[in-house]
């Protein structure tokens, strides 16, 4: 009898054992840092996310590819559009949930300006460097942002002057776009 329960005991503090120490061992190697923690994004978590709704208030929500247009379009500049341009097509039907936003200030390059203007495709928002300055963004037109339906940009992209690699980065710009866009429900 008092073997029957010796073994009992055993087995419900094996059980007990088999439920508890896996948990205890992943808070602890959550805590220590363990193991590298993946992230599948291809561009620069912004943490924290940097609010544009002063810039994008009254625009419907979409998700954007975000570019300040600076005062003189360079190679890197020119690259930029085009890459977004070509993210933008590269949506095919999903095009509609995104949209290419430019901003333009007073001191932005005019003939690009003009340029950007004419294009159907880009959508241009008229405002001042000062509200650039003030919304934490780069207004020397140095990074792509991907901004959420709720105008936050929460991913950065350098800009190229290389057309090559400038092509090769707008890879991954259309691969967190196309992922965001699928699990997204809004925009």
């Amino acid at each position: 009898m008092t073997r029957s329960i010796m073994t009992r005991k055993g087995a419900i503090i094996l059980l007990f054992a088999a439920f508890i120490v896996p948990v205890i061992l992943a808070k602890l190697a959550l805590d220590n840092n363990w193991f590298n923690q993946g992230s599948t994004n291809k561009g620069e978590l912004l943490q924290p996310v940097k609010n544009v709704n002063a810039l994008l208030a009254d625009q419907p929500k979409r998700w954007r590819l975000l570019y300040a247009l600076p005062n003189e379009c360079n190679e890197a500049c020119q690259n930029a559009l085009y890459s977004m341009h070509q993210v933008w097509l590269a949506l095919g039907k999903e095009s509609d949930r995104a949209e290419v936003t430019v901003l333009v200030t007073e001191k932005s390059d005019r003939k690009t300006t003009e340029q950007v203007f004419s294009d159907r495709n880009i959508h241009t928002i008229n405002t001042t460097a000062e509200k650039i300055t003030l919304s934490d963004l780069d207004i020397h037109g140095d990074e792509i942002l991907l901004v959420d339906t709720l105008n936050n940009a929460m991913l950065r992209y350098a800009v190229h002057k290389d057309k090559q690699t400038a092509v090769m980065a707008s890879r991954d710009i259309l691969a967190d776009l196309k992922k965001l866009l699928k699990l997204s429900r809004i925009g």
